[in-house]
């Protein structure tokens, strides 16, 4: 279906089911958020919100909420673009069979962005503050745009194919931030515009920025695409659109002709305010930063515009099953990337970038007897070396010949695989005071960490543990148990209390005891396997928190003999986890009473 709004596109979805209304009037403050969340945990509809408290514009949630309706939204261009990427990443494909893919290079070049010089988007001119000022967490610094697509051009060369495209959280009050003049803009490492910012600044020029919500739903997905080197996200964005993306220059600013809504600004050199805090993705809140101001210019809208949103907070949410589909589009493109390398999974439940499992190959040495990791470790340094991949901080790689079926998808199937071979005494490769993802506190400061690989090959070493014997302690799944233990006060404390503990159990029977995790709640982690992934892999840094019974240091390599320990408790310097509030809850209970718009949905 090719849409031309929002509008539209909420029209079809609605017609075919996919869609309610919320006729009642909603409080942007914290309950519309509730709502969607109540609504996605149900596996729902999208969500139309008619009557938005102080705002005359309707927006619209849960788009994305599920796969079926994704493919759904783009049934007319999803394989086609699907097949696109997949010649994009082996041209070669083209030259073998050029009459198969010639219909693949016309939708290339009519999915080219179009210049033209007016559209629906110059229909009207607001203010920031008539916005649907959505606040998703009860202690967000403010509202937050939440699908933003920010484009801006590389002050170098200002070639329309060769801008940047992303989605970076957009702050709209709140903190220092001077009202309707004023928005935050919080990017990370490994993001284009920081390219462009930085080019700018050499210029000592403002880098000009405009944030485009809405239009076709094919631009949100763009913005947030890991695209092949020379695939631009509008030229992506047109082909999964069905129709080119249009844009228009005014003012210095490039417009999206067909989106909903369009913010332009400027950013300046050194010019920073702080931003957030933001409930986020991993399942805490991001805390409150310096990060750029936009300085705005104006807001435009298109007539009858609906504002897109979405929500995050912990996984899975409906930003899971953005990464679900840009799985079903890219597919193969990672390990195409990186030689030997069979397949990867950043682990939703554990919030993405902390945790990454990996199947590879031992493919070069067959001949040798006694197996160790050798090429999987070129494989792992590849994996993060690679683009965003590089924030994780825990990377399990297994080698494919060990077992041909096995899939990194499968997590428990994964663990075991892993913990039936590996050597504590070898294959931990940890790397110190490096990158982590600026959204994860359980480092030494934003952006900081560390990171440890853990590659295990060969014959079946063991038979994992299913009994749990260790005190406080609850079995999590064979070979791994979590242990309850006294609240963290401090590193000092904490490597005494580790190492003694460590001690007292050393004695104990542990064969088959593979990883201890220690715990502020053994019996929340323990009850189901999200909880583990997202407990160990959040609340924890590789070195700073990795220990081990029995363990050593020889020639700067640690190791241990028996158990590897994972402190995974809440430490002062976390970020506090995200919490509904009981008020709104209730309010959004009523809605899902006889006679309201949630009835039989939630």
């Amino acid at each position: 279906m090719i849409y031309s709004s929002t509008k539209h596109c909420v029209e079809d979805l609605e017609k075919h089911g996919h869609l309610i209304r919320i006729k009642e009037e909603v409080d942007p403050n914290l309950e519309m958020a509730a709502i969607h969340l109540r609504v996605f945990e149900k596996g729902g509809p999208a969500i139309l919100f008619e009557n938005i408290k102080g705002c005359e514009f309707q927006a619209v949630s849960n788009l994305f909420g599920t796969l079926d309706r994704s493919k759904f939204i783009f049934r007319n261009s999803f394989s086609k673009v699907k097949q696109l990427i997949e010649l994009k990443n082996d041209p070669v494909k083209a030259i073998k069979s050029p009459y198969k893919n010639f219909s693949l290079g016309l939708l290339a070049l009519k999915s080219l962005p179009k210049k033209v010089t007016t559209g629906p988007i110059l229909y009207s001119e607001t203010t920031i503050d008539k916005l649907p000022l959505i606040k998703c967490w009860e202690n967000d610094g403010g509202a937050f745009v939440t699908l933003p697509q920010v484009f801006s051009l590389d002050p170098e060369n200002k070639s329309i194919l060769k801008s940047n495209l992303g989605m970076y959280r957009v702050q709209l009050n709140g903190n220092d931030y001077e009202n309707n003049k004023e928005i935050g803009l919080h990017y990370q490492i490994h993001r284009g515009i920081g390219v462009h910012q930085t080019k700018a600044n050499r210029q000592g020029k403002p880098l000009k920025v405009s944030i485009f919500i809405g239009g076709s739903p094919a631009h949100t997905v763009a913005a947030v695409m890991p695209l092949p080197e020379g695939l631009s996200e509008l030229t992506f964005g047109g082909a999964l659109a069905g129709k080119r993306f249009r844009y228009i220059n005014k003012d210095g600013h490039t417009l999206s002709a067909d989106a909903d809504f369009v913010i332009t600004g400027e950013i300046f050199e050194n010019e920073t305010k702080p931003e957030g805090p933001f409930g986020d993705h991993l399942g805490y809140y991001s805390l409150t930063h310096d990060f750029p101001v936009l300085k705005v210019d104006k807001v435009y809208h298109r007539k009858d515009a609906i504002w897109p949103f979405t929500i995050v907070g912990r996984p899975p949410q409906e930003d899971t099953q953005f990464g679900a589909l840009i799985h079903e589009l890219t597919g193969s493109a990672i390990p195409e990337e990186i030689a030997g390398l069979y397949e990867v999974n950043a682990v939703d439940a554990a919030g993405v970038h902390p945790l990454l499992l990996a199947v590879g190959s031992e493919r070069y040495t067959p001949y040798q007897k006694i197996k160790q990791p050798q090429e999987l470790l070129t494989i792992a340094n590849n994996i993060l070396g690679f683009g965003q991949l590089s924030l994780a901080k825990y990377l399990f790689i297994s080698n494919k010949e060990d077992n041909p079926n096995l899939s990194c998808n499968n997590i428990k199937d994964f663990f075991t695989h892993i913990l039936e071979r590996v050597n504590w005494e070898r294959d931990l490769h940890f790397q110190t005071n490096t990158t982590i993802d600026t959204l994860d506190y359980s480092g030494t400061g934003i952006n900081q960490g560390s990171k440890v690989v853990i590659a295990a090959v060969g014959e079946k070493k063991r038979t994992l543990n299913s009994n749990c014997k260790i005190e406080n302690s609850e079995l999590v799944m064979p070979g791994i148990i979590a242990t309850s233990f006294n609240p963290y006060t401090s590193s000092e404390n904490a490597e005494k209390e580790i190492n003694n503990y460590s001690l007292q159990i050393a004695n104990q029977d542990l064969n088959g005891i593979m990883m201890i995790l220690l715990v502020d709640d053994a019996r929340f982690v323990a009850e189901e396997l999200n909880n583990f992934l997202w407990v160990t892999f959040t609340r924890s840094n590789p070195a700073n928190d990795i220990y081990g019974v029995n363990s050593y240091t020889k020639n700067k390599h640690w190791g241990c003999k028996g158990p590897l320990i994972i402190d995974a408790r809440i430490k002062p310097h976390h970020a506090p986890p995200l919490i509904k509030n009981r008020d709104i809850e209730a309010r959004v209970d009523k809605l899902g009473e006889k006679g309201g718009s949630l009835h039989g949905i939630i």
